[in-house]
């Protein structure tokens, strides 16, 4: 491979000699997309892990604490804001308790609902983590000029809206 081509480019022109046939030109994109997805989350994961995290438990602390005060949720909604199931909501749920960093609560306006809420400990590892999630999210980004992410971020809005994501 040369500076100018990658793994994909070997990929797609082994391809386009065995299947000459078949317009193998998407996996220029979807291909990089892939590999380029790998690596982030691997990168993502590597600053959760540093404060005890992993994804889910990230995702569900980032939902409460970007909600306000009181930094409350219900079940159900945190799904909602996580696009995950309830059942993993409750998984999740069930081991930020367990880590102090979460606590069930009855809900104020309906005494036979619960809510999930941050505690103070659970706003601290947050705040932290979400501090060095966005430090790692603008070192990822370095590669690209504004310019680059401004055009970047429309394409994928529109590729997204495209397949309804």
């Amino acid at each position: 491979m040369t500076p100018t081509t990658d793994r994909v480019d070997t990929i797609v022109a082994q391809w386009s000699a065995e299947r000459p046939d078949i317009d193998v030109s998407p996996m220029q994109v979807i291909g990089r997309l892939h590999r380029l997805a790998d690596h982030l989350r691997d990168e993502l994961l590597a600053v959760y892990r540093r404060y005890g995290l992993g994804e889910g438990e990230f995702d569900i602390l980032a939902a409460l604490r970007r909600a306000g005060a009181p930094f409350a949720a219900a079940p159900g909604e945190l799904a909602r804001h996580t696009m995950v199931t309830t059942g993993a909501v409750t998984k999740r749920v069930d081991r930020l308790v367990a880590s102090g960093l979460v606590v069930r609560d009855d809900d104020a306006d309906d005494g036979r609902a619960r809510v999930i809420r941050l505690t103070s400990a659970g706003r601290r590892v947050i705040d932290e983590a979400y501090t060095a999630h966005i430090a790692n999210e603008q070192r990822l980004l370095a590669g690209l000029d504004p310019d680059q992410r401004r055009s970047l971020e429309t394409l994928l809005r529109t590729w997204g809206a495209s397949l309804g994501v």
